[in-house]
């Protein structure tokens, strides 16, 4: 029997194990995770938690909404057991009516039908570090190859355990002043997950300095569930002329090979991006996003545009 739990109903403990001992099982379903990156979370719930789902639901306008969170890529339905389709189809089916905007990302093992559901399938970018770093770094494209060995000859030098705040103040300084919908609680946020993490024991952030040792990229890393996953990094233009994300990138290779993790680069369907991850011979995962609007044209609009002033 799957049920529709609200965040006090929800057993912390048995969640955790249920994440934990799950052959999907991520790092972004941990009740610790979703309770920084999506408060008050609710979630759908099987037997005693031989499946979970969990959904971060929101209200605004009086609108119940559910919409991915930033920081988690993947969510859906976690199994102890098997997982079929159907299985899947079914906890979709238990969301409720009430929520008339549903934008989800499920995982790439949640497959299912649309059935009243838009579907886009979104691409991912792995690697399996199992192999030597001789034979992975041999599969690099020939730019990566070319833009690896002048960030050799510039003299990069890889610090691990820069702070948090080096990394977002990286961010905010660049990249982080054309992205509108990024604001200091999306940032404050990120700053407290990256210590929980830490303190979990499941973190890795590292910096690239030049040769004035001034700091020009950076990158965190969440490690669980034999998953490395790429989940923030920031450069500066020194940091891009410098290919300095490349040498990062491949200096991680490096370290954890041959090994059972598996580096999870957390997309993407943005053409250069997955060009630069194919280019360290990542090989392509599809996941699913499902999208559901049953607002009325009207309040369709005036809803959209009261989440993107939300998001400025």
């Amino acid at each position: 029997m799957i049920r529709y739990l609200t965040n006090n109903e929800i057993d912390s403990e048995k969640w955790d194990a249920c994440i934990k001992s799950s052959f999907n099982g991520i790092i972004y379903a941990y009740s610790w995770y979703l309770d920084i990156v999506h408060e008050n979370w609710d979630a759908l719930v099987e037997d005693d938690y031989v499946r979970v789902m969990p959904l971060p639901v929101s209200k605004k306008m009086g609108v119940s909404y559910i919409m991915q969170p930033f920081f988690v890529q993947q969510l859906g339905v976690f199994s102890k057991d098997m997982l079929t389709p159907d299985i899947v189809r079914s906890f979709v089916d238990k969301l409720p009516e009430k929520f008339k905007v549903i934008d989800i990302n499920l995982n790439s093992y949640n497959t299912v039908s649309g059935n009243g559901f838009n579907i886009i399938r979104n691409d991912n970018y792995v690697l399996d570090l199992i192999n030597k770093y001789t034979v992975l770094s041999k599969k690099y494209s020939s730019n990566t190859k070319r833009n690896l060995k002048k960030s050799l000859k510039i003299k990069l030098s890889l610090v691990k355990g820069i702070k948090p705040e080096e990394l977002i103040d990286l961010f905010k300084e660049n990249r982080g002043k054309r992205l509108k919908k990024w604001a200091e609680p999306e940032y404050d946020r990120l700053k407290r997950l990256m210590y929980r993490v830490f303190y979990k024991g499941g973190g890795l952030l590292y910096g690239v300095f030049d040769e004035h040792n001034q700091l020009c990229a950076g990158a965190f890393f969440l490690r669980a569930q034999n998953r490395l996953i790429f989940l923030f990094s920031a450069t500066n233009n020194a940091g891009r002329e410098s290919a300095a994300m490349t040498f990062l990138i491949d200096s991680v290779i490096r370290e954890f090979s041959p090994g059972k993790l598996v580096l999870d680069f957390e997309g993407s369907n943005e053409e250069n991006l997955a060009r630069f991850y194919k280019g360290f011979g990542a090989k392509k995962v599809t996941y699913i996003r499902l999208q559901r609007n049953t607002l009325g044209i009207v309040l369709r609009w005036l809803f959209r545009i009261r989440l993107f002033v939300k998001n400025q």
